[in-house]
């Protein structure tokens, strides 16, 4: 373990590290305090604060008498929801395809490196693809990656693997940031979703933390004719009053 860091970070880190690794899994039990203090050679205060953080940041779930586990970060519901557009497309019945334009190693510059809180010149992974609904596209997909981050993230194949399936597999998505605006596309966006020439696109700005820092940012672009972007809120506690149903409001009249 490092010294460098506190006892309790270290804790932090081993645990995050084998969710990561995979060697623990959604639901799996915890080492409880008893566990870590006898295991690890802390005192019971540095056991309990590292729970009780990773509880606090959504790794894990402490249950009065029963103990601590992983969370099952799949089955959560946020407010801010960050899907995977094949889960997503596939939800709908439709079939979801992908070809990669671009897969290189950069050094981060402007914009990419201040939204990734680096130094300009640091390593990242920069990946462009066009994804398809039912072979219409419906999203080009212009991420960068920190490569110290996902190491592997070049050797993958993305028209296999979405991008977003792969960095969840890293390491669980801890915080999210959305920006939504229209914009009018460049010609090579307009090209890749078969836009015409006066039709605006609907781009999403994402970028995404784990493990406390921002590791990725996404630009997502959508043609305005062929997505739309919904979601449902009921504060806690409270029961969905309204059918799960889109309303189509194409169909609504004045």
């Amino acid at each position: 373990m490092n010294t460098a860091k506190p006892r309790y970070q270290q804790l932090k880190d081993l645990i995050i590290g084998q969710i990561s690794s995979g060697e623990l899994g959604p639901s799996d039990r915890v080492p409880s305090e008893n566990d870590l203090v006898e295991a690890m050679h802390v005192s019971r205060m540095t056991a309990n604060r590292a729970l009780r953080e990773l509880n606090d940041e959504g790794y894990v779930e402490r249950i009065a008498g029963r103990g601590t586990f992983v969370s099952d970060f799949r089955s959560q519901s946020h407010l801010l929801e960050v899907q995977n557009i094949a889960d997503e497309i596939e939800s709908r019945g439709h079939s979801h395809s992908s070809v990669v334009m671009r897969q290189l190693k950069l050094h981060a510059r402007g914009e990419v490196a201040r939204a990734l809180h680096v130094a300009q010149g640091t390593d990242i992974c920069h990946l462009l693809l066009v994804h398809y609904e039912n072979n219409v596209p419906v999203q080009v997909e212009d991420r960068h990656v920190l490569a110290s981050f996902a190491p592997d993230c070049m050797k993958q194949d993305f028209e296999h693997l979405t991008p977003s399936a792969y960095l969840t597999s890293v390491a669980p998505l801890q915080e999210a940031e959305q920006v939504v605006r229209a914009s009018m596309p460049n010609r090579a966006v307009r090209q890749q979703l078969n836009m015409e020439d006066d039709e605006p696109s609907l781009v999403v700005l994402r970028r995404t933390w784990s493990k406390g820092r921002p590791v990725t940012f996404a630009r997502l672009h959508h043609p305005g004719s062929r997505y739309e972007l919904t979601g449902h809120y009921a504060p806690p506690g409270t029961s969905r009053s309204m059918p799960a149903d889109v309303v189509q409001l194409e169909n609504l009249k004045k």
